[in-house]
């Protein structure tokens, strides 16, 4: 049952997101928060499932609670992401920040760590090399988590949702949305995956079979956010900037899933000609 909770969850929240671009006004806003909900609970709770009550906890600490602090902080004195305001369509507001908007940052760090420890397995012995390993797993975390950004920003605000006071310095293609904004993001995803692994202990530092959801949702993310980008939102410039930005991350690792399945499938082949010599001589 523990294993098979991440896929439902997970196959309600594709669903959900099916969903989105055949919506409008204020059915969509709901069907928003409907879906950070979701995948809110999907990540923490795969991350309980899986690496127990440790490993849940320093998510959410580092993620929704570091997450609301950096926005409060944000919409009170515009840094580090520059100067902007919340609309009210996302429901209730503490400090002036949406209460889904720290649970969209968990939801979207747990799978952007997991991708990245999935992608950095240990190539070395010694302090020096465990040192890099470090660095490298937390700066490929941090551009996964961050580069989502390139989707969400300019989708949000087209919705409306939140608008930006000055956006002159804007990425080609992305008016509306200060490069602030993206560096801002860059900086706290660092802090959250440099504290993530010390809070939440040894577990989170090996990935295996049960994260096999957290890393289809980090793909799927990828794949339909380009798709529902370029396609239904009308949203061609940022699918182009998402897809180089969260490619960063999410092409590595489905070529290194792709490899470990042809892998999988290599070694099983002489398995099953060997039952089959077997059968054929009883």
């Amino acid at each position: 049952m523990s294993r098979r909770l991440p896929w439902a969850l997970l196959a309600v929240l594709v669903l959900a997101q099916i969903c989105y671009p055949l919506t409008d006004g204020p059915a969509r806003a709901r069907l928003t928060v409907a879906t950070v909900v979701l995948g809110y609970l999907l990540s923490v709770g795969h991350a309980l499932l899986s690496r127990g009550p440790r490993g849940a906890a320093a998510l959410v600490a580092v993620a929704t609670g570091g997450g609301f602090a950096i926005e409060a902080v944000g919409v009170a004195t515009g840094v580090p992401f520059g100067s902007y305001d919340y609309s009210g369509e996302l429901g209730p507001k503490l400090a002036g920040v949406p209460l889904i908007i720290p649970l969209a940052w968990t939801w979207m760090a747990w799978p952007a760590w997991l991708a990245a420890v999935r992608l950095t397995a240990p190539g070395g012995t010694g302090a020096p090399a465990r040192g890099r390993l470090v660095v490298r797993r937390v700066a490929l975390a941090a551009v996964g988590l961050a580069a989502w950004d390139l989707f969400l920003d300019p989708q949000m605000v087209a919705e409306g949702y939140w608008r930006w006071r000055d956006a002159t310095e804007a990425l080609p293609g992305l008016p509306g949305v200060p490069v602030s904004n993206y560096l801002g993001w860059l900086l706290f995803a660092v802090l959250l995956m440099s504290a993530l692994r010390p809070l939440a202990g040894p577990a989170v530092a090996v990935t295996d079979g049960r994260d096999a959801p957290m890393l289809a949702l980090y793909l799927w993310t990828y794949g339909s956010s380009v798709l529902a980008h370029a396609v239904f939102l009308d949203l061609p410039a940022s699918a182009l900037w998402g897809a180089a930005g969260m490619g960063v991350t999410a092409v590595p690792l489905a070529v290194v899933l792709l490899r470990a399945l042809r892998h999988r499938d290599d070694r099983r082949e002489p398995r099953r000609a060997q039952r089959s010599g077997v059968d054929a001589t009883t």
